[in-house]
């Protein structure tokens, strides 16, 4: 029933930012938890960044601790995802995705799943 749909991804060199928004549709999206996932070419979706419902909590991978922030707008139904000091590790298709109660990294909790946006970091 629920629709994500992300967008903003494209080729940035080393160092450098993007912001990956997410919009929602076709469902309450206020009573989900969100996550951001990222697949790399022959590796498993991995996750990323994820946020509670109200936006209070989040989680982030250690890998990106520090150099991303996950946001949501409630009224808008948009999550966000801001990438700084990317590195080419961080290459891969990101994925939006909605459906646990509580932020989690487990992909089997999230019912709700984007088209995915890729992402490439080289110089």
């Amino acid at each position: 029933q629920l629709q994500l749909v992300e967008s903003g991804g494209g080729l940035v060199q080393p160092g450098g930012s993007l912001r990956l928004s997410c919009a929602a549709s076709g469902g309450s999206f206020v009573n989900y938890a969100i996550g951001w996932f990222r697949q790399a070419p022959g590796k498993e979706r991995e996750g990323v960044s994820c946020i509670s419902t109200s936006g209070g909590s989040t989680r982030y991978a250690d890998s990106v601790k520090g150099r991303f922030t996950i946001s949501r707008d409630n009224a808008k139904s948009m999550v966000y995802l801001e990438m700084n000091s990317l590195k080419p590790e961080d290459t891969a298709v990101y994925y939006c995705a909605a459906g646990p109660l509580w932020p989690t990294f487990r992909r089997d909790e999230y019912g709700y799943w984007g088209q995915g946006t890729q992402v490439t970091v080289s110089s």
